[in-house]
């Protein structure tokens, strides 16, 4: 299918309309996002796979969310506690909240600079990932899933973030300062080989293709996307985003109110000619990739046959992590309120959602007076999103049926916050990125 680029803002409530500021969907589609292949008898089939070998099979290659729904809770994790594990960058530590009596239960200093809560590909292990920016002793400190309680810490590289390879044989730790993937034992991590990634400055985030041969990453500084070939170990290409040709204005403006439709804010022209890409996740059927861009104002959409941009689709200022629903039929987009890497306390922050079948707004829900919604993911049960407030030094509680906003206060900076246990069979990493 081909796409035009776009922009498109939307939301939910009385007399609030959709709103295509450049070309919308071109008027014939043909197998979208969610849409099953149909054959000449006009059943549904599978589309063919040349899975990465020892990776598990795939049950639903046209779904490549169907086993993280709610009822997909692995039973190796019934003993673990609901927690809420939120690493905080500038004051070193992790604080442990109860989700259910919305208080923090526990607290530990951990590595120089936490920036994420990594699942491991077994889910028995949740890894704080210490980059130490600007340092050299960055590490890894475990946490036992079942405990909640951290180990020792394993000195490691730049761990910016971290990923699995989908067949579980290497931890991919990602060494943002170095642009270079290290791809590590998962148990012990000891290194096993790396990628160079010359192209790519700022590597950051990162989603896997349906067969898992091709790992796409992020590059923050560049504006770029790389695509990783997992079979021969070497960079597939680059591509350069495309910006928008109109994004919104960051002003101060009045602070959302509870009850009331969100809306970003004016509009101005996009002078800004390279993007600043963060996280990324596919479509359920793996042929788009959805890419959050805190320069754009939006997530970019990508082809991933012919490894193309095909459309943008405006959320609100400062796109920066993407979780979907439950059900794979959302793509929930988080808006920290800035352009600034360092932005401002209270700022015109809240979360965009995103309907996958049609690619377009369906919902903005605010943060009541203000705030900068960042990383986390989704509850088992799929009724809360929950998102380190990064300027804000406190963690939102968002109701996906709602939209409305509690608050837990944690240490200084929260970032890539995980939800703890998660269904799904394994880990790919980051906060929770599970198939």
């Amino acid at each position: 299918m081909k796409l035009a680029l776009k922009n498109i803002q939307g939301g939910v409530g009385a007399g609030l309309t959709v709103v295509v500021l450049l070309a919308a969907v071109l008027a014939t589609r043909v197998q979208g996002a969610g849409e099953p292949l149909v054959s000449a008898s006009g059943a549904a089939t599978q589309p063919k796979l040349n899975p990465l070998p020892g990776m598990p099979p795939v049950p639903d290659a046209r779904n490549l969310y169907s086993e993280v729904g709610p009822d997909r809770v692995s039973a190796v994790l019934k003993a673990d506690p609901e927690r809420i594990y939120v690493p905080n960058l500038r004051s070193n530590d992790v604080y442990v909240v109860d989700p259910n009596a919305m208080k923090v239960v526990d607290r530990f200093k951990v590595g120089i600079g936490p920036q994420h809560i990594v699942p491991s590909y077994d889910l028995r292990t949740l890894w704080v990932t210490n980059n130490a920016e600007g340092r050299t002793d960055g590490s890894l400190t475990p946490i036992d899933a079942r405990t909640g309680k951290p180990g020792k810490p394993v000195a490691v590289d730049d761990p910016y973030n971290m990923y699995y390879t989908p067949d579980g044989k290497s931890a991919i730790v990602v060494a943002e300062a170095r642009k270079r993937l290290d791809f590590r034992d998962p148990a012990t991590m000891a290194l096993q080989y790396s990628i160079n990634t010359p192209g790519c400055p700022g590597i950051n985030h990162a989603d896997f293709s349906t067969d898992g041969r091709t790992v796409y990453f992020t590059c923050e500084f560049s504006g770029t996307v790389a695509k990783i070939d997992l079979v021969s170990r070497s960079v597939a290409g680059y591509l350069k985003l495309q910006m928008p040709s109109t994004r919104f204005k960051e002003v101060v403006a009045p602070r959302a109110e509870a009850g009331k439709v969100w809306e970003p804010g004016e509009t101005e022209v996009c002078t800004v000619t390279k993007g600043m890409p963060q996280d990324i996740r596919s479509s359920p059927d793996g042929k788009r990739l959805y890419i959050a861009d805190m320069m754009a104002d939006g997530v970019h959409v990508l082809d991933t046959e012919s490894f193309k941009q095909v459309g943008f689709i405006a959320t609100s200022i400062g796109a920066h992590g993407l979780y979907p629903s439950r059900d794979g039929k959302s793509l929930y987009a988080a808006n920290r309120g800035s352009h600034k890497i360092r932005g401002p306390k209270l700022g015109n922050g809240g979360v965009t959602v995103i309907d996958f079948a049609t690619e377009r707004v369906v919902a903005r829900w605010a943060v009541p007076g203000g705030g900068s919604p960042d990383m986390g993911n989704v509850s088992a049960d799929g009724k809360y999103l929950w998102l380190a407030a990064r300027y804000d030094d406190v963690i939102y509680r968002f109701d996906t049926g709602t939209g409305a906003v509690a608050q837990v206060k944690v240490g200084t900076e929260p970032h890539g916050l995980t939800v703890w246990p998660q269904p799904g069979r394994y880990s790919l990493g980051h906060t929770g990125n599970m198939r």
